[in-house]
């Protein structure tokens, strides 16, 4: 996808390039034609006023490891700030998109059951594993039609249902999966139904990585607000130095419940131990000395549900609060990310959010705006 930057250079060079063949032309009028001298001023009158609309746009960039939230903060933009519901096309991707996320988890699921040694409950599973196991990955990026998915789903549904799924799913720390795929397993009956059309919900849980450079344009209280969401895998991050020109603000954001799983790409670093890495690359750039950025601590909903059942303190041995107290646990977090800054005179903002929480979203972003707004107005001062 063209970049906005990449498209105000083409747009300002192409308006400049007019210009000076305009000039070009009129000088070869006679001098002090009125036309000419009128046609002169006309572009550069819109010359001014398209950077004029160029410097009032807040850009913010999304930024943040895989699977932090970032698209579905998106998604709540659309709903609190767009058109407050997804189009007919795009509720059909997500329904198909929704039966690739159901089956690609419970064949995580069965694989890691099989690794764990657990033994199916139902002893019939065994023998129709074969329904389930025989699509392929090709099958599932070409996409799963509703025929597809409901001859596998009553198979899922059982699965779900045996013991031995359930004793997998709670290790799920210990192999890569969506942390969303429960919420359709327990919603089989619906997701199945022939149908079945995805509700605002349903696509706030629903799973797909983002690749490449995506933007999105709402306009909030009558300013333009341009959203540049980027891949947030170790192979996307490369792409993120093309988005930094003219920025207003940087919202970064981590998945704060991942304080005991591994990153997909080498199995081994620490989640957590990844996001701090790379926000701390971001946050002591010089390119962002003139740039608010905004920490969301994200998937509170998640983290408040893990904390009773997973010790911190085996992953981070300088944790020293009360590991199952929540907000011991997230202070510590945050302090893990404040403590990377190398200015830590400037001020620091961070949020705990829940991204599939429209509310939630509503309230922060209510807040966050703020700060970016009187960013831009600070900018705008020094043009």
């Amino acid at each position: 996808m063209e970049l906005f930057t990449w498209l105000k250079g083409k747009l300002l060079a192409a308006l400049h390039a007019f210009k000076q063949w305009l000039v070009m032309v009129l000088c070869c009028l006679p001098s002090g034609s009125n036309e000419a001298e009128a046609q002169t001023k006309d572009i550069e009158r819109q010359l001014h006023k398209e950077k004029k609309k160029l410097r009032q746009q807040v850009r913010i960039l999304l930024l943040g490891s895989g699977e932090s939230g970032k698209s579905t903060f998106i998604k709540q933009m659309v709903i609190i700030h767009g058109a407050g519901e997804f189009t007919a096309d795009e509720v059909r991707s997500y329904r198909q998109q929704i039966y690739q996320n159901v089956i690609s988890a419970m064949r995580v699921l069965v694989d890691a059951r099989h690794k764990l040694g657990y033994e199916f409950e139902n002893k019939s599973l065994e023998k129709r594993l074969p329904v389930l196991m025989t699509i392929t990955i090709s099958d599932l990026l070409k996409g799963i039609d509703q025929s597809t998915f409901g001859e596998v789903a009553p198979l899922i549904s059982d699965l779900w249902m045996d013991a031995s799924i359930k004793q997998t799913f709670d290790q799920r720390n210990l192999f890569q999966i969506t942390d969303s795929c429960s919420y359709f397993f327990n919603n089989m009956s619906r997701v199945a139904a022939p149908e079945f059309q995805p509700t605002t919900k349903d696509i706030l849980f629903c799973r797909k990585a983002t690749r490449g450079i995506t933007e999105h344009m709402f306009e909030i209280q009558k300013v333009p607000f341009r959203f540049i969401d980027v891949g947030g895998q170790r192979s996307q991050r490369q792409k993120w130095f093309q988005c930094f020109t003219d920025i207003t603000s940087i919202l970064f954001m981590v998945a704060s419940n991942e304080y005991d799983q591994v990153i997909l790409e080498d199995r081994r670093t620490n989640r957590v131990v990844e996001s701090r890495s790379v926000f701390e690359t971001i946050v002591n750039n010089v390119a962002f000395q003139n740039v608010s950025v905004i920490l969301f601590m994200n998937k509170s909903d998640l983290l408040i549900e893990k904390v009773p059942k997973s010790d911190i303190r085996k992953y981070f041995s300088d944790f020293n609060g009360d590991h199952r107290n929540v907000r011991d646990v997230q202070y510590f977090l945050v302090d893990k990310f404040e403590r990377s800054r190398k200015e830590r005179h400037r001020p620091f903002f961070y949020h705990f959010t829940t991204a599939v929480d429209t509310e939630n979203m509503r309230r922060v972003f209510r807040d966050v705006k703020e700060v970016i707004l009187k960013r831009n107005i600070e900018q705008l001062n020094m043009q």
